[in-house]
């Protein structure tokens, strides 16, 4: 009988065999398998992740910080608590907006590299089908609820007051779909030029600020609708191409700190020079009685913060991969799968709370920044934010569970 010996595996006794016609080679037992980077196929990022829940949870808790609200029985008066005093210092915190760009920016690209055979306008029209499910929902939603509202005698001011206010927050898908249309053309200019793509990201809308106040050509300020979320958007596809297809050092080396480090510290100091030395407020978001609003369009001051978020969270990389894959895990997972959800029905919870409040109970809001403010903020929270896991959980069904491979 023939015998064949087959290379022996660490503590296994080698058996003759009868001989096979092809001798099967076995993997060496010390060979080891490559570790598939963050954004693989099958592979999430959890930086992103957890990036993109903090974000989302920022956005959230500015808005429910801003009710300031009257009513007389016929009008609505809406304010905004943010406007009082020194609250604006908030928004330079809680203003986040930069970081979901990052994450979307991060999670086109990890897609544009996974999907390298497939045209991008399918993979764009697939995005598209993912968000209008939750999206028509919401629109269909509200059309219902102004409907209802209007035949219960409720007065007509009050209710288109409340239906405008609503889908306020669709602009931002607007400008997702443009920016992740242009993810191919922005990925070209990284790879090619680098960090030079980066500085004209963010000069392009410092000039268009330049000619807008300058110039006083106002209508030009509209083109930083693109312009200004462009750059944390490349930068956080950026950071995916840097590290797609290859393992990531697990801590950034000295210089690599220092330099984020210095970007931030500058990015804050250039924050603060705008708004102390040009026509800026110093909210990050629009105001009563502010001549200008940082967001509509955004601004100059909008654009340092988003460099240096974008700094802060990438020389905290580690600590956020941590939170997001331990104690956060399942913020993370939960947001990962119903942030459309979360972020288009927010608003609507603290309405539905606040209306309560004062139609239902006949109770006025409190001063903002008064002690009754602060001592109630943990209820206020604690009722929007159950108002909102039950609106997540009607509407959470219509957010596309294809959508989740697309993601980062």
């Amino acid at each position: 009988m023939a015998v064949t010996l087959t290379p022996p595996v660490l503590g296994a006794v080698v058996q003759p065999r009868p001989a096979p016609d092809v001798v099967r080679p076995r993997p060496a037992p010390d060979v080891v398998q490559p570790r598939p980077a963050p954004g693989a196929a099958g592979r999430r990022d959890r930086f992103v992740d957890g990036v993109r829940a903090l974000a989302t949870l920022g956005i959230v808790a500015v808005h429910w910080l801003m009710p300031e609200a009257t009513w007389d029985g016929q009008t609505l008066g809406i304010g905004n608590a943010l406007g009082h005093g020194s609250a604006w210092t908030i928004t330079w915190v809680l203003q986040v907006l930069p970081l979901l760009f990052f994450a979307a920016g991060a999670s086109a690209a990890y897609q544009h590299t996974r999907l390298p055979g497939i045209g991008w306008g399918r993979v764009l029209g697939a995005r598209l089908r993912c968000v209008a499910r939750p999206v028509g929902a919401f629109a269909v939603a509200w059309a219902a609820a102004v409907g209802a509202l209007l035949v219960s005698g409720v007065p007509d001011g009050a209710v288109w007051r409340l239906a405008t206010m609503a889908p306020q927050l669709l602009w931002f898908l607007g400008v997702w779909v443009v920016l992740v249309a242009l993810t191919p053309a922005l990925l070209r200019a990284w790879r090619r030029w680098r960090w030079g793509a980066l500085g004209v990201a963010v000069a392009a809308p410092l000039l268009v600020d330049l000619l807008r106040f300058g110039a006083g050509i106002d209508a030009l300020g509209w083109a930083n609708v693109i312009l200004v979320w462009a750059v944390p958007f490349l930068a956080g596809a950026a950071y995916a191409d840097a590290g797609t297809g290859r393992a990531r050092r697990t801590a950034p080396a000295p210089a690599r700190r220092l330099a984020l480090g210095a970007t931030a510290v500058l990015a804050f100091a250039a924050l603060c020079a705008l708004v102390v030395l040009g026509p800026y407020p110093p909210s990050l978001i629009g105001m009563p009685g502010d001549a200008i609003s940082n967001l509509a369009p955004p601004t100059a001051p909008v654009v340092a913060q988003s460099v240096m978020q974008v700094a802060v969270v990438l020389l905290a990389r580690e600590a956020i991969t941590r939170w997001a894959t331990g104690r956060g895990r399942r913020v993370v997972d939960t947001l990962a799968r119903r942030a459309m959800t979360v972020y288009l029905w927010h608003l609507t919870a603290m309405f539905a709370v606040v209306a309560g409040v004062m139609l239902g109970l006949h109770e006025r809001l409190p001063e903002p920044w008064s002690t009754d403010w602060w001592s109630t903020r943990p209820v206020w929270f604690g009722a929007f934010a159950l108002a909102l896991w039950g609106l997540v959980r009607v509407f959470g069904r219509f957010e596309s569970r294809r959508g989740r491979s697309l993601r980062a």
